[in-house]
């Protein structure tokens, strides 16, 4: 089962460490565990939600048309980049680490 820990963007709390006993949507598990991650989708401000994958980019799937889309306006990529509401997580063990882009990023 993978591990995921998010960090916030700041630094200014400690990490979140959770597992995910089935992979699967990363924005549930942001939801589950109220993870340090911005969600402005439903207020029109898509591209909120960018986190960067610091280790384990092998755990999420691959990116599909919609979110290489939004990923390209912002001029990032996977594997460095990806959006947490797009993001889906594959079953097995290992660890995924990721941070919330910054605001002045």
């Amino acid at each position: 089962m993978p591990t995921v820990i998010f960090e916030s963007p700041d630094n200014s709390s400690a990490p979140v460490r959770t597992e995910a006993p089935n992979g699967g949507a990363l924005a549930d598990l942001c939801d589950l565990i109220d993870a340090p991650v911005p969600f402005s989708c439903r207020s029109a401000n898509c591209g909120t939600c960018r986190i960067h994958v610091l280790e384990g980019h092998e755990l999420l799937l691959d990116a599909e048309d919609e979110e290489l889309d939004v990923l390209d306006v912002f001029a990032v990529a996977p594997p460095a980049q990806r959006l947490a509401c797009q993001a889906q997580m594959r079953s097995g063990a290992g660890l995924l680490r990721v941070r919330a882009v910054a605001d002045n990023e």
